[in-house]
């Protein structure tokens, strides 16, 4: 199965959304941690109060976390879920 077009069909779109996916969010982490350690004073900048740009670009870290997950679920469940269980029941028949 592992050598199956389909199976190979199931790891190409899986890895088509996330390799991408990863490197983009690795390109915005390391980022953050580029201006944290050379753009000190931006990141220290107040937008308003006392909230800086470090803790606004700090924060959006959690958001993008948690957006990647969501788009993640979503893709499964519309792409990958309905694929891998195709294969399954190919491959176990069907289930009393």
């Amino acid at each position: 199965m592992h050598s199956s077009p389909e199976f190979q069909e199931l790891r190409s779109k899986f890895r088509a959304f996330v390799f991408p996916m990863t490197i983009a969010f690795l390109l915005w982490y390391f980022l953050y941690v580029l201006l944290a350690v050379y753009a000190t004073d931006f990141m220290g900048t107040k937008v308003f109060g006392n909230i800086t740009w470090g803790l606004i670009i700090g924060l959006a870290q959690f958001v993008t976390t948690f957006l990647i997950t969501f788009l993640y679920i979503r893709f499964a469940n519309r792409v990958i879920d309905p694929r891998a269980a195709a294969i399954r029941h190919e491959l176990e028949g069907e289930v009393a």
